[in-house]
C-alpha cells in the first residue's frame, strides 16, 4: 500500500473493537458528532462583592469548526443564569473594575481585536482604543481610572542589503528575510514578526494607549502597586535568548517610566499580585538549578521587593496562579495535587496550607489533562468561583466558601450527555515493576463492560511529559470507550502533581523507567481480566508520542501503535524546534555536539531497528513544537525496514492538533481506524466470514450437483 488516505482510515473505524456480541443491546454511546454538542465553563470571574460571576461559556461552532465563547453571568444567590449584555463574541479576558460597576473584556471587532468596557447598570459597552495588535492581560488600577495591558510592538526587520528601486507595477519577488534571533518561529504563530511585547496603560474611559516599557526584551503580566506604579515581568539577562526561563519583576513609575528591579535571582520570578492593603507583594518563582523540571514556589515580600520570604518551603507541590483572600491574611492557588486539581489556601502566619477542594479543573476537552481556572471576591467573607471537574461532563461553573460543600451553578451538558451511556471510570494504583513506586491510573470501560478478558485495550499516554492526567471528562477517552475499547491512562514518573522528586525521576532519563510504569499498568489490566493480551494498542501525543515510539522500539506486545506529534530525535529537536534552547540547556543539559551519546540514548530513532509493530505516525503540518520532520524521520525509518506504517499529516494544524472540533474527531477516528486494521479479533472474524462464504459456496455446488442428478 503506497499511501493511506484520511478517508480510508476513517472508514476503517466504523466498528473497530468487536468487543461485544452482535446480539448485545444498542447503547446510546458518545459518537463523533456529539463533540460538536459539548460546552464548558471557563475563566470564571466573581464580582468584588461576591454576588455575581461572569464566565466564558465555551461551545463548538459547527459552521466555523472552532471553539467559540460568549460571556454569561450567574447570580450567586438566586442562581439566575443569562448571557451578559454585550458579551456576544467575547472569548476571554473579562475582569471586574475595583468597584464592580464595570467589566473589561476582549472581543473580536470589525477591524481587529478589541478591549471593551461594559457598564453594568446600562449594559452599554465601548471600545477602549484603536489597536493594531491583539491586547492581553488587562489589569485595572486600584482607583479604576486606568487599565494596563500588554501588546506586541512590531519593529523594522533586519536587512543586509538595499535593493534597487522597483519600477511601478513591477512583478518582483518578495524581499529577502534576514533572521538574527534564535527563536524565529513558534508553534501556533509560525514564523515570527520582528518586534517585542510591551506594556501599555490607557484611561478606563477610553483614549490613546501609552507605552510604558521599551527595549529589546519582552514585558508582560502587568499588575498595579498603587495608582502610579505598574509591576511588569521581563527577562533582561544578556543571554536571554538561550536562558528562556529567566525573568524578574520590575516596578515602572508612571511619571518617569523609570524601571526598578524588585527581584534579582538566577531563575524565574513572575505572576506578581499585590495585597488588598497595597503593602505586600506575592509572586511565584524558583532558583534555577538547570534541571528539566523545577518546582514553582510561592514568595511574599514588601511591595518594593524587600524582606522576601518563601511561603511554601514545606509544601511539596508546584504552586499555580495565586490570588489574595479579601482580608489579606492568606493566598489561594489552583494547583495539581495527586491526580486532582486543588484549590489550596496558604496562610501568611506560617500555618499549614489547607486544601479547600480537589474537584477543580475540566477545561481540557480532548484528553483528561489537569486544567482549570478560579477567582475570589474582594469584599466580605471569602467566596470562590471556579471551574468544577467531573467524569461525566466538561467543566461546569461552581461556587464555594471554605468549610462548606461546593455548589454547582451550571448544567451546560445535561441536554446531551445525560441521555448517553458514558464510559464508567475506575481509579487504579499499581506498584511499578521498576522500583515499587506507586503509579496512579484510570481505566474507562465501554458501556455494558464485563470482565471476561475479551476486550481490546488502548494505553493512552499524556504529553508534557511534565503534566498530569486526572479523573476528568475527556472526549477522546469517551470516543474510544464508545467503540468498545477499554482505555487506560496513567501518570508515570515524571508526571506533575506528586512532588518534585517524582517529577525529577526522568531528569536526563526520559524516556526510561516511565516505560516500566506504563507496562505495569498494562499488566494490571490483563491480570484483572479486563482485556485480551493479544488485543493491546498504544497511543499518545507529544511526550506521549515520544513514549509510544519508545515502546514499540522496546517491545512487540502491542498489536498496533499510533505515535502522534512525537519527538523522535533529540538532536534535531534541540536544533530546529521552537523550544530548542530550552531542550539543550535544561532538558539535555548539553549541546548535541557536547554529549552526542546522551542525545542518541534517549532518542526513539536509535531503537527503530527493533520495531515490528504496525505504527501510525501523525503530525500537524504547521507544528513547530515537535516539527513534522520528527514524525517524518520515524515514518521513513519504518518504511525502510518494511514495517507497516502510514503518515497522517493534518493540514493547517499546529502542535495542538485537536484544537478544532473536526480535528479532534479526525484524530481519534484515524487512530481507531489504524487499530481496527490490525485487531486480531477482526482478522479472526474475517477468516470466519471467509470460511462461512466458502462453505456456503460448497453447499451451493453440492445442491446444483444433486439438482442435476
Amino acid at each position: 500500500m503506497r499511501a493511506v488516505s484520511l478517508l480510508s482510515l476513517l472508514l476503517m473505524s466504523a466498528s473497530p473493537a468487536f468487543a461485544q456480541d452482535e446480539a448485545a443491546p444498542e447503547f446510546k454511546t458518545f459518537k463523533a458528532e456529539h463533540v460538536f454538542d459539548l460546552e464548558y465553563a471557563d475563566d470564571p470571574q466573581i464580582s468584588p462583592d461576591g454576588t455575581t460571576i461572569v464566565y466564558v461559556r465555551r461551545y463548538m461552532d459547527k459552521v466555523n469548526d472552532r471553539v467559540a465563547g460568549h460571556l454569561w453571568e450567574v447570580d450567586v444567590e438566586s442562581g439566575e443564569h443569562r448571557p451578559m449584555p454585550g458579551g456576544e463574541g467575547a472569548a476571554s479576558g473579562v475582569r471586574w473594575s475595583p468597584s464592580g460597576d464595570r467589566v473589561i473584556f476582549m472581543a473580536a471587532g470589525e477591524t481587529g481585536p478589541e478591549m471593551r468596557v461594559l457598564y453594568r447598570d446600562t449594559g452599554q459597552s465601548f471600545s477602549l482604543a484603536q489597536l493594531e495588535e491583539g491586547p492581553g492581560a488587562p489589569a485595572w488600577s486600584p482607583d479604576g481610572k486606568m487599565i494596563a495591558f500588554s501588546m506586541f510592538v512590531p519593529d523594522d526587520p533586519e536587512s543586509l542589503a538595499t535593493p534597487p528601486e522597483r519600477p511601478d507595477n513591477a512583478n518582483w519577488s518578495e524581499p529577502f528575510k534576514v533572521i538574527d534571533d534564535i527563536t524565529f518561529r513558534f508553534d501556533g504563530r509560525g514564523y515570527l514578526e520582528t518586534g517585542t511585547t510591551q506594556v501599555f496603560v490607557v484611561p478606563s474611559e477610553g483614549g490613546t494607549p501609552r507605552q510604558i516599557t521599551e527595549g529589546e526584551s519582552d514585558y508582560g503580566s502587568p499588575a498595579w502597586a498603587g495608582n502610579d506604579t505598574v509591576l511588569v515581568v521581563g527577562n533582561e539577562a544578556e543571554d536571554r535568548d538561550l536562558d528562556w526561563i529567566e525573568s524578574e519583576i520590575y516596578a515602572v513609575d508612571l511619571d518617569t517610566l523609570e524601571r526598578t528591579a524588585l527581584t534579582d535571582r538566577d531563575g524565574p520570578d513572575g505572576s506578581p499580585v499585590v495585597s488588598p492593603n497595597g503593602r505586600r507583594l506575592a509572586y511565584l518563582g524558583y532558583d534555577d538549578e538547570v534541571k528539566s523540571y523545577q518546582q514553582t514556589e510561592l514568595y511574599i515580600s514588601r511591595t518594593d521587593g524587600r524582606n522576601a520570604k518563601l511561603l511554601t518551603e514545606d509544601f511539596d507541590r508546584s504552586v499555580g496562579p495565586v490570588v489574595w483572600a479579601p482580608d489579606g491574611g492568606s493566598l489561594l492557588s489552583l494547583l495539581e495535587y495527586d491526580g486532582d486539581m486543588a484549590i489550596v489556601q496558604f496562610p501568611l502566619d506560617g500555618g499549614e496550607p489547607e486544601i479547600l477542594t480537589r474537584d477543580a479543573g475540566g477545561t481540557s476537552l480532548g484528553r483528561p489533562y489537569a486544567s482549570g481556572a478560579f477567582s475570589v471576591n474582594k469584599e466580605g467573607p471569602l467566596t470562590i468561583a471556579y471551574t468544577q471537574a467531573s467524569l461525566d461532563t466538561p467543566a461546569e461553573l461552581a461556587v464555594m466558601t471554605p468549610g462548606e460543600e461546593p455548589e454547582r451553578l451550571t448544567h451546560l451538558n445535561d441536554d446531551v450527555l445525560s441521555y448517553l451511556d458514558l464510559a464508567k471510570v475506575e481509579e487504579v494504583k499499581v506498584e511499578s515493576s521498576a522500583d515499587g513506586r506507586e503509579i496512579e491510573a484510570w481505566v474507562a470501560f465501554p458501556p455494558g463492560f464485563e470482565a471476561d478478558g475479551s476486550y481490546p485495550l488502548i494505553l493512552e499516554i499524556h504529553g508534557g511529559p511534565f503534566a498530569q492526567y486526572g479523573p476528568y471528562f475527556a472526549a477522546e477517552i469517551q470516543r474510544y470507550a464508545a467503540e468498545g475499547y477499554v482505555t487506560v491512562y496513567a501518570n508515570p514518573r515524571g508526571s506533575t502533581g506528586y512532588g518534585e522528586d517524582f517529577a525529577r525521576e526522568i531528569d536526563l532519563a526520559y524516556p526510561g523507567q516511565d516505560y516500566d510504569d506504563l507496562m505495569t499498568v498494562v499488566d494490571e489490566m490483563i491480570d484483572r481480566d479486563y482485556v485480551d493480551p493479544d488485543r493491546l494498542f498504544v497511543t499518545g501525543g507529544s511526550g506521549g508520542g515520544v513514549l509510544t515510539a519508545w515502546i514499540v522500539g522496546k517491545t512487540d506486545r502491542f498489536a498496533a501503535a499510533a505515535t502522534v506529534k512525537p519527538v523522535i530525535n533529540w538532536e534535531t529537536m534541540a536544533l530546529a524546534a521552537d523550544i530548542g534552547p530550552f531542550v539543550a540547556r535544561h532538558w539535555l543539559q548539553a549541546m548535541p555536539w557536547e554529549n552526542p551519546d546522551l542525545y542518541a540514548k534517549l532518542s526513539p530513532i536509535t531503537y527503530v531497528g527493533n520495531v515490528v509493530t504496525p505504527t501510525l505516525v501523525m503530525v500537524g503540518e504547521e507544528d513547530w513544537r515537535t516539527p513534522a520532520w520528527e514524525a517524518e524521520q520515524f515514518y521513513t525509518a519504518l518504511k525502510l525496514q518494511e514495517v507497516d506504517t502510514a503518515l497522517v499529516r493534518v493540514p493547517g494544524a499546529s502542535h495542538h492538533i485537536a484544537s478544532r472540533p473536526s480535528r479532534l474527531i479526525g484524530k481519534v477516528d484515524n487512530i481507531m481506524g489504524w487499530f481496527a486494521k490490525y485487531d486480531p479479533a477482526k482478522a479472526d472474524k474475517d477468516e470466519e466470514a471467509d470460511g462461512s462464504a466458502a462453505t456456503s459456496e460448497s453447499d451451493k455446488d453440492t445442491k446444483e450437483e444433486k439438482d442435476g442428478e
